[in-house]
């Protein structure tokens, strides 16, 4: 399956502007309002299933490696609204570990979620607890039911940490947040594993996002900016930024996202594992002075109703920009990943049945086959469905 010569079909997203902080309503009823005919009238308690599961066939160089059914994302989900001016959002993912013990937070990484948000003035709101983070870009926001594959920028990174968020929309259309969350979840050998003597963890291991969403023309452009700094160990610092541009020509959606990192120490650990390929687990320490950019974009056409296309391409590069012992500054992989699918809607815009290609082509520079990396690629047709199921 040749790069961008596979490229077929696809979905509209169902793009609201902070899809990870606010999950989108429905006007489909309730599983609870079907059965027993009777109209929910509160907005106190909202539940919901989130479900992404499928049949995957998948390919490594050409070859046919494995078919299988997954259930790729299992998520419960509870939102509401006690009065005017106190609301909260809970969301666990059922098919991972609920052992809490030894985080940082006390919480099991299966908790995406826990909040509870004060809005102290009509344009101004504070929430505490597990959330989200503030990152920017489009994809980054969007329910992960809905991402058949993240590029490895988000992929590899902690998303979900224990904080505080202050939010002031100073329009309907623009909003500012400020972001204080635990750097991690759990211990400082857990996250950056082996890593030299001589780093030494930080008494304040904390991650801060300043974060604007945009809107203009009435939706026509609308962005998603950010920028992070996180205090990883001493003198070691993450530098993360997210600009995220969004266009809306309906029946035509279409976002651009680019992304980069610098890490102090290796967070995503891609770059470790480059560089320690042909080292024993004495001599391979955690890489320091990683670097990553990501570019992505996603094109959507709703040809019809209930019937979506979408093309999908990302553009990645891992690489050192500090100094590590044996191992000289530069890129060392460029990764490729690109996309499409078709989407049947028979329920409006929630429920979903796709078919999808996934390709991903990862190219190593000489630097990096020195150490005995080879170029590879893998591909994947999936088949399913996508839904949020409201059950209350």
């Amino acid at each position: 399956m040749k790069k961008f010569g596979t490229l077929f079909l696809g979905v509209l997203m169902a793009n609201t502007l902070f899809a990870q902080q606010e999950s989108p309503n429905y006007d489909e009823k309730s599983l609870f309002e079907t059965l027993t005919k009777v109209e929910k009238k509160t907005d106190k308690f909202n539940l919901f299933l989130n479900m992404h599961a499928g049949f995957n066939a998948n390919w490594l160089d050409g070859n046919f490696e494995r078919g299988n059914f997954n259930v790729k994302q299992l998520r419960i989900e509870a939102k509401g609204n006690i009065n005017d001016w106190i609301f909260y959002r809970y969301r666990q993912r059922l098919n991972r570990s609920n052992d809490g013990s030894g985080f940082l937070d006390n919480m099991p990484k299966s908790i995406d979620i826990a909040s509870v948000g004060f809005k102290v003035t009509p344009k101004f709101s504070i929430i505490g607890g597990k959330m989200c983070t503030m990152y920017g870009g489009f994809e980054f926001d969007l329910n992960p039911i809905d991402i058949y594959e993240y590029s490895d920028m988000i992929e590899y990174m902690d998303n979900f940490l224990t904080g505080v968020n202050f939010i002031y929309d100073f329009t309907p259309a623009q909003q500012l947040a400020f972001q204080v969350v635990d750097g991690r979840n759990g211990s400082f050998e857990s996250t950056y594993g082996n890593v030299r003597p001589g780093v030494e963890d930080t008494k304040l291991p904390l991650l801060y996002t300043l974060n604007w969403n945009g809107s203009f023309a009435d939706g026509l452009v609308k962005t998603r900016w950010s920028a992070s700094i996180m205090d990883q160990a001493k003198e070691k610092f993450m530098y993360y930024y997210a600009f995220g541009q969004e266009l809306n020509l309906h029946p035509i959606n279409t976002y651009f996202d680019v992304m980069y990192a610098r890490q102090g120490l290796d967070r995503k650990g891609i770059m470790t594992d480059i560089i320690n390929r042909d080292l024993d687990d004495r001599t391979a320490y955690t890489a320091m002075g990683a670097e990553y950019l990501s570019l992505v974009w996603h094109l959507n056409y709703r040809v019809a109703p209930k019937w979506n296309l979408f093309v999908k391409g990302m553009y990645e590069t891992q690489g050192l920009y500090g100094y590590n012992e044996y191992r000289e500054k530069g890129k060392y992989r460029t990764s490729w990943g690109y996309s499409g699918g078709v989407e049947f809607y028979p329920m409006t815009q929630n429920l979903h049945f796709f078919l999808a290609y996934v390709g991903r082509s990862y190219n190593f520079t000489d630097r990096a086959k020195s150490l005995g990396w080879e170029n590879y690629n893998t591909s994947q047709l999936t088949t399913g469905f996508i839904y949020q199921l409201p059950l209350f």
